[in-house]
């Protein structure tokens, strides 16, 4: 199968301004990975192929004005010379096993080789705390995340690592449970406080409570100080692949990964959609910290809890005393609480990526913290679900600008999710607005400098998902770095399903010039992709056993 580029799309003008006569010109300057793995969509082809032109005895000079002039196009239709945002995919959450092995490597070995195919830049893989430094405390296992780099290089692909510190199991998506390691389980059951708790008292394990970060509550050491042993040790073990085969190190901040207060789990039916949830400051460590903050402006009463009238996890906010229209939010007792609450979040994420950037600057590899895509109850003038997560973003205030600036200190990349969400997919009755949501973080990672990368949030395969992020990708405020698809798994490699992903993959890789991709146009313009139908369908299949 061949599939063609439609002359209608963006590349209509490029008949008569770049002089691409032959296919062997065209191929030059798109092509996948098993033709050429090296050349896509960027300046530097332009460069090459003035060089080939020298080899064919064309007029250089001539050539060379060609070549401005198109790079003049590119930058004045872009904003920047590179456009092509690399597209990354999520490999199942058990891709290493309990025991510390690559779970699958026949079928892993044929999934990394139909995503080669397809133009795919590398995957991304969580590397569990729960799993690493499951036999002790700084008893490190990283042996089966060493045999995934050996393949993933094997492939020549590259990967992204997430500093998984929250437990799998309990949210969106978490198809396995790994919790975190014994040893820390073990402290937590002597002191449940150790982790976030609610205003009933509901405990939850999935990541350790930031009011304890500078405490040494884990058999003398503090969490930060497990967290930077950790990466220190990630570092040591893979010093060599940083920078090359490992290009980026995500940090994990809370749970899901995600920098953000656990104000909506899912687990026993807590919580469900379109809910507010519940603040996370009752252990006593943030209740310590609630009250100095309290009684260092002369307010020892707004010390003693959290806000009384906020509701519980499934209600909306007009039905709460804090939240509705003209509620307590807006106060000055309103305002004292979520600058308290937010700014903990904050110091937390500061604190852990100056540890994180301590230890991998100069490794060449990348870092990325993760933002959640709160969307929610995101056209009500107080956006609670986003408050109770910790994000103090409402009418008034722009929440995401403080989150984009701590990220950009470290120069860590912003990593959002729900790209792939458009607001009329949304039931009307939990105000949603994913699109303004995106739009609000774009604008803010501009604004503060700070480079951005996103993901979709949910898992979806439809032509329509693909488009709303490539309109995103492309749309005002702060182009994205990257796009990471969740997630690898059978559905991906079937029929319609797999050819949307390279359809997707390409036209990230022209900047998100197209949104769609028919298999012929009326030119015959053949765009000859790897991964194509009879000669490497039984490729395909294997790959579809992950």
């Amino acid at each position: 199968m061949a599939l063609t580029l439609h002359c209608s799309t963006s590349f209509s003008n490029l008949k008569d301004k770049r002089s691409l006569k032959t296919l062997d010109d065209f191929s030059r300057i798109v092509c996948f990975a098993q033709i050429r793995s090296s050349c896509h969509l960027r300046v530097k082809s332009l460069m090459q192929e003035t060089q080939l032109a020298c080899e064919r005895n064309l007029n250089l000079e001539d050539r060379r004005d060609e070549m401005w002039e198109k790079l003049h196009q590119l930058s004045d239709t872009h904003g920047k010379s590179d456009s092509r945002v690399p597209v990354f995919v999520m490999l199942p959450l058990d891709t290493i096993s309990f025991g510390g092995n690559l779970n699958k490597p026949r079928a892993m070995n044929a999934s990394l080789m139909a995503l080669k195919s397809a133009g795919v830049e590398g995957v991304m893989v969580d590397a569990w705390w729960g799993l690493v430094e499951k036999d002790g405390p700084m008893k490190y296992n990283w042996e089966g995340y060493a045999e995934l780099v050996k393949m993933v290089q094997k492939h020549g692909l590259k990967l992204q690592v997430v500093m998984s510190f929250h437990q799998c199991g309990g949210n969106v998506g978490d198809s396995c449970s790994i919790p975190l390691p014994p040893w820390v389980l073990e402290e937590i059951s002597k002191n449940p406080d150790l982790v976030y708790t609610d205003r009933s008292g509901r405990r939850n394990p999935e990541y350790i409570s930031l009011g304890c970060d500078s405490l040494p509550v884990l058999r003398g050491r503090t969490p930060i100080q497990v967290y930077s042993d950790y990466m220190r040790s990630f570092h040591d073990r893979f010093k060599d692949d940083l920078g090359e085969a490992i290009v980026e190190i995500q940090v994990g901040m809370g749970p899901c990964g995600e920098l953000r207060y656990p104000s909506y789990p899912e687990s026993n039916g807590t919580w469900r959609f379109p809910g507010i949830g519940e603040f996370q400051c009752n252990d006593k460590y943030m209740r310590t910290s609630l009250q100095a903050s309290a009684e260092a402006i002369g307010k020892k009463d707004w010390g003693r809890n959290g806000p009384h009238d906020s509701g519980q996890y499934n209600q909306f906010p007009e039905e709460t005393g804090f939240f509705r229209r003209d509620g307590m939010w807006n106060t000055e007792y309103g305002q004292f609480f979520l600058e308290w609450y937010s700014g903990m979040l904050l110091e937390h994420g500061d604190r852990i990526l100056a540890a994180a950037k301590g230890i991998f600057q100069g490794t060449g590899a990348k870092l990325s913290g993760k933002v959640a895509g709160i969307h929610w109850h995101y056209k009500t003038r107080s956006h609670a679900a986003e408050l109770t997560a910790g994000y103090y973003n409402t009418r008034h205030r722009d929440g995401y600008l403080p989150i984009a600036r701590t990220l950009g200190k470290h120069g860590v990349v912003l990593n959002f999710t729900c790209m792939e969400m458009r607001d009329r997919e949304q039931p009307e009755n939990a105000n949603c607005s994913p699109e303004g949501l995106v739009r609000q973080v774009k604008m803010a990672t501009k604004t503060a400098g700070t480079e951005l990368a996103g993901e979709n949030a949910l898992e979806r395969y439809d032509a329509g998902a693909y488009a709303q992020v490539l309109a995103t990708s492309r749309s005002d405020g702060n182009g994205l770095s990257a796009f990471t698809y969740l997630r690898m798994n059978k559905q991906l490699f079937e029929g319609e399903n797999w050819r949307h992903l390279v359809e997707f993959v390409k036209n990230m890789s022209e900047g998100g010039w197209n949104t769609g991709l028919p298999e012929s146009d009326s030119s015959r313009t053949n765009l000859y992709i790897g991964f194509i139908k009879k000669k490497n369908v039984k490729k395909t299949k294997e790959a579809a056993f992950v």
